[in-house]
């Protein structure tokens, strides 16, 4: 086990910089705060390398083998955290590339979302309601953010979460016989309408414009959900939650 006390150290240089998209994307890496989502990123097998607090003491239970483990000063972990009161434990982990296949029959397609907390509980919504892939389109924020991955509660190691063009998408799902739904206030059937099925994909969108409208042409069907109250709309990652529990069977 290594043990860095200088924040000047190279190695501490080089995380801090996971915390930008564009290392990120650079490097194929993330980082991960806090014991929970670390031990979520263990059971993925995504950890490249492991950063602990010299105050703190692995969890007996975590099998990490031979991944290696640095301990640093608390001074360090501040430097690391997008807390308030960090827990003292971060993981490196390694993205999932969006060249990989994705197989499966529910999906959920991510119109530029730009909230970090919509994106983040969606993708855990996504993860609870059994969708087998989770496409994030252009536009929205970076799935890798420390806020998504707070938000998404370890998801991310649990189905694929990949960024794509959602127009491509929709083509290759429709190809295969996979029904795709919109949602829009206009030109749309209320939900109800549609009943479950084996396989379908649905689409939201950003928070104020909603779903492109060139992407609504191509769809199978859009839906909305009907407002009693005297609410302009719901939340985009509320109305995901209901739309995907309905739509799956």
């Amino acid at each position: 086990m290594k043990h860095i006390q200088s924040a000047k150290n190279p190695k501490i240089k080089e995380w801090k910089k996971l915390l930008t998209k564009k290392e990120r994307d650079k490097s194929g890496t993330f980082l991960v705060e806090g014991f929970h989502l670390v031990e979520e990123a263990l059971q993925g097998n995504q950890i490249k390398e492991i950063i602990i607090s010299e105050n703190k003491d692995m969890p007996p239970g975590w099998d990490y083998g031979d991944i290696p483990v640095t301990m640093v000063t608390d001074e360090i972990i501040g430097q690391l955290a997008d807390t308030e009161t960090p827990q003292g434990v971060f993981a490196v982990c390694s993205q999932e590339r969006s060249s990989e296949a994705v197989k499966g029959k529910r999906f959920l397609l991510i119109d530029a979302v730009q909230d970090p907390g919509n994106l983040g509980t969606m993708i855990r919504t996504a993860d609870a309601a059994g969708i087998d892939a989770v496409i994030v389109g252009e536009g929205s924020v970076d799935s890798y953010n420390p806020k998504v991955l707070r938000s998404a509660q370890g998801s991310h190691f649990h189905l694929p979460v990949k960024r794509g063009n959602l127009f491509d998408w929709v083509g290759r799902l429709k190809e295969n016989n996979v029904p795709v739904y919109g949602t829009a206030l206009e030109n749309a059937r209320e939900y109800t309408k549609y009943e479950s099925s084996e396989s379908f994909a649905l689409i939201v969108g950003n928070e104020g414009s909603g779903v492109n409208k060139e992407l609504l042409a191509n769809t199978d069907a859009n839906l909305y959900i009907p407002i009693f109250g005297k609410s302009e709309s719901l939340n985009v990652a509320v109305a995901a939650g209901i739309l995907l529990y309905h739509l799956r069977k």
